[in-house]
């Protein structure tokens, strides 16, 4: 009897080794594809940076980095300056937030915890089709509405302002926000909910003192997606803000973005006027790349 399971314990010890032995090509393949998915992205980021820097080397040259990034005017090809442009950038994208993330967390924690599932549900494909309007149709809207009611209700010569930028974009980013922001709620785990409901916590206070706080990550998440997606807005924000390389005084006057400067002049821009253009690129990218490396940051640190 021991002779028997002596061998059927060597069978077995045989059989696992030999299944050890068998390589799993299928898992192999999923493996590798699933690496080289990655490696292309990153890949991809790095060639568009090389290809960037490249070609704007010769602006930052004969410019200088100051010349640039700290200068105030814009008359290619004696002058880069787009310290303006920087300026109406930062300005628009910060209105929005300011007006678009309340109005964007708000929809999503109605949609998640209030709204009855009926309504609900009428609700957020009416989000996701606002998500799939194209740029230039959020910019006639801009044009035909926005802009000419600012110029009525503001008194100014032309409506094309950063204020009709500032709400175009904070329109824009309503999808990205909700989106996200109720797919984050709707993960915080039921229990959390009732065990404050059991202890005796209104609905509101669950609400506003557990479920937004313990989906503040994701919902950090979708502001930083919001936020990008208002600094690379490019066709909108030419309809509507005017388009002037002058520094803005103030919310009613015209502006241009760095994403408007490039679109208006690569068309017809040569030699070291295109290369500025690059260089306009270049910080825009740093400039995105640094905001969400500090957003994703002090989010981390607040989780901790």
């Amino acid at each position: 009897m021991t002779i028997a399971n002596n061998y059927d314990n060597a069978d077995k010890k045989n059989a696992a080794l030999a299944a050890a032995d068998k390589i799993d090509w299928r898992e192999l393949f999923f493996k590798y594809l699933f690496l080289s998915s990655a490696a292309i992205g990153i890949l991809s980021l790095i060639t568009i940076g090389y290809f960037i820097f490249r070609e704007g080397y010769a602006a930052f040259a004969e410019a200088g980095f100051s010349g640039i990034v700290l200068g105030d005017e814009w008359l290619p090809p004696a002058l880069f300056g787009i310290f303006p442009m920087i300026v109406a950038s930062v300005v628009s994208t910060a209105g929005a937030v300011i007006v678009g993330v309340p109005i964007g967390v708000m929809t999503a924690i109605f949609i998640a915890e209030v709204a009855p599932k009926r309504l609900a549900d009428i609700i957020r494909p009416m989000v996701e089709l606002l998500a799939g309007i194209p740029s230039v149709v959020y910019g006639f809207f801009g044009l035909v509405i926005i802009v000419p009611l600012i110029q009525n209700v503001f008194n100014v010569p032309a409506g094309n302002t950063v204020l009709a930028g500032i709400i175009v974009l904070a329109v824009m980013i309503l999808p990205t926000v909700i989106t996200v922001s109720e797919t984050s709620i709707r993960a915080v785990p039921r229990s959390y909910k009732e065990g404050s409901l059991a202890l005796g916590a209104s609905h509101i206070f669950t609400i506003f003192k557990l479920l937004v706080p313990a989906a503040r990550s994701g919902i950090m998440t979708g502001v930083i997606l919001g936020i990008a997606r208002a600094l690379g807005e490019t066709m909108a924000i030419i309809m509507v803000m005017g388009n002037s390389p002058a520094m803005p005084e103030g919310i009613l006057d015209s502006a241009r973005t760095l994403t408007a400067n490039i679109a208006i002049e690569m068309s017809y821009a040569t030699g070291i006027h295109a290369s500025a253009l690059y260089a306009t690129g270049i910080v825009l990218l740093v400039f995105i790349m640094m905001l969400n490396a500090a957003l994703l940051y002090l989010n981390r640190e607040r989780a901790r």
